[in-house]
């Protein structure tokens, strides 16, 4: 494909398209999900449960019909029990060729009917398990409880324990790592893995299934040793590159959507570098991207990243933003090529440009407004409890109440309760204003100056003391932060955009860093869950926990 292909390319994908046929993808799941809820699932749905025409079938039709999809399902169940039994290495691409054809060929149903059937049926072998574990149970150690044997006659009599164990570590394989491991030296076998990978995801996400949960688990581990960084290769990618790989830049792009060629053009452009790894299994398309901005500053807005023309000379550049990460590979969830990613970056900036000296990152916060509504309505609700009569129910609302509001924000929302949005309490006034239809709270100096004081206090605490596990509640933080980055500032209004304001109501925080500091603050981050932050980020939690100990 030239390039004139991809600027037809790119204005095809601008225009809206009725949902295809095709069976279903990691890649045609992730356009289901980017559509408007329902949408995308009624297309799903129809495209598994009706074939064109299906409609019009007389019932003798349909039978026949069935009858062949069944046998269908058998013929690839079979190539895929030979894939792992044959041991006819001459005719096993060809097997391992029908199998995953056949698969992807098939509807999500009898994806997840074959998927189960290797699951169950190619597992361990548990009742040689248990033998083998009774057998080794029952072997006495020489010489009493001496692990070490101190002449011929003990060293025959530890060789029954070295065949044993032997044995255990055979059997505690599954039946399906051989599949797995001869599609891993099979020409386009490791990208059918990640398909593999991502249907059962897909599958678990909707269905807790014990067997598929472990066939997961150990696929995961496989792709974890086989994508080690070592087997990855880094490369920048320009606007030199082939048009199929900056098609997929185009399409994978998870954070900013590239909205024009012209816009590609200037991420790919002076000032700006992407980078991305590749494995040599699957050509041409990155595993994983990462798009850089060289800038004077650490920005504040993505407006200053993404429309900032003409860049600066990159001479003068100080800083490499990082603004964009992104995926390429759904079935790759959860392993972290990102960690080395950047990491290889910084590295590699640091040496090609020595006057960069700032690292740092303008990322979204995803999950801050969905945590904030929900905290608003919840303690609006037990406020309004607490302004009852005496009763049980006040007492109940007592022990749970939370005054997430400082007294002069309580205030301030209260003033705007008779012109804006009503309200009996601060934080019913606030939940009000965010929820208003089309974000009308943006448009109003008035509003936006009330809500700015109280929305980035918040968000600090949600980026600090909010955790799941012992860990930040925010997967982007998360990521970060066990990666050695810390919290260095968080952005007012940084991304204006329909998505910003539904995910962090357009606040934007920097990850910041510091090459002398990762090792170390990713250890302490891992170990005891410490959040590195500047004092300005702390300052905004801080302040609050001071008025409360000033009114106790």
């Amino acid at each position: 494909m030239n390039k004139k292909g991809l600027a037809i390319l790119l204005r095809t994908r601008m225009r809206p398209t009725l949902p295809s046929n095709l069976p279903l993808s990691p890649v045609s799941n992730e356009v289901n999900q980017m559509q408007p809820s329902g949408q995308g699932n009624q297309s799903s749905e129809h495209v598994m449960q009706h074939a064109p025409g299906e409609g019009n079938r007389t019932p003798s039709q349909a039978l026949s019909a069935s009858s062949n999809t069944k046998s269908q399902f058998e013929l690839v169940r079979e190539s895929m029990h030979s894939a792992i039994s044959m041991n006819k290495t001459e005719v096993l691409d060809a097997v391992l060729n029908d199998f995953s054809e056949g698969y992807l060929s098939f509807s999500h149903e009898n994806r997840r009917n074959l998927l189960l059937i290797l699951a169950k049926e190619y597992d361990f072998d548990r009742m040689k398990i248990r033998e083998l574990i009774t057998q080794y149970l029952g072997l006495e150690l020489p010489s009493g409880d001496r692990a070490q044997p101190t002449g011929l006659e003990e060293e025959g009599l530890l060789s029954a324990f070295y065949r044993t164990e032997r044995n255990l570590r055979h059997a505690l394989k599954p039946t399906y790592e051989v599949l797995f491991e001869r599609f891993n030296t099979h020409p386009g076998g490791l990208k059918f893995l990640s398909i593999l990978r991502a249907d059962i995801l897909s599958i678990l996400a909707e269905e807790n299934i014990a067997s598929l949960r472990a066939l997961d688990s150990y696929l995961k581990e496989k792709l974890i040793t086989w994508l080690s960084p070592a087997a990855l290769e880094l490369h920048r990618i320009t606007w030199d590159y082939p048009a199929s790989l900056l098609e997929k830049i185009v399409a994978y792009e998870a954070v900013h959507p590239i909205s024009s060629l012209i816009d590609l053009k200037r991420r790919l452009g002076v000032g700006r570098r992407c980078f991305g790894y590749l494995h040599p299994a699957i050509p041409g398309e990155p595993l994983i991207f990462i798009e850089v901005a060289l800038l004077k500053n650490v920005a504040q807005t993505i407006q200053e990243v993404l429309w900032d023309d003409p860049p600066i000379p990159e001479c003068e550049a100080t800083c490499a933003l990082f603004y964009s990460i992104s995926s390429t590979q759904p079935g790759l969830a959860g392993i972290n090529l990102g960690k080395f990613l950047i990491k290889r970056v910084i590295t590699l900036v640091k040496k090609d440009m020595p006057q960069i000296s700032t690292f740092s990152t303008l990322s979204p916060i995803p999950g801050y407004m969905q945590w904030l509504l929900s905290k608003l309505a919840s303690q609006s609700k037990l406020a309004e409890v607490e302004d009852m009569s005496n009763s049980s129910a006040e007492r109940f609302g007592s022990t749970f109440l939370e005054n997430i509001l400082a007294p002069e924000e309580e205030g301030a929302l209260l003033d705007l309760s008779v012109e804006f949005a009503a309200g009996k309490n601060g934080m019913a006034v606030m939940l009000n204003l965010l929820t208003s239809k089309d974000y009308e709270w943006t448009t109003s100096p008035r509003l936006l100056s009330v809500l700015k004081t109280p929305l980035m206090r918040l968000c600090a605490r949600y980026l600090l003391q909010e955790k799941k596990r012992g860990k930040a509640l925010d997967s982007v933080a998360n990521f970060h932060l066990q990666n050695g980055a810390m919290i260095e500032r968080i952005n007012w209004m940084a991304d204006r955009s329909e998505k910003g304001l539904l995910q962090s109501g357009g606040i934007m925080v920097n990850y910041n860093y510091r090459v002398e500091n990762i090792e170390e603050y990713a250890q302490s981050y891992f170990s005891t869950g410490h959040i590195h932050a500047s004092s300005d980020i702390r300052h905004y939690v801080e302040t609050l926990k001071e008025h409360e100990t000033s009114t106790d």
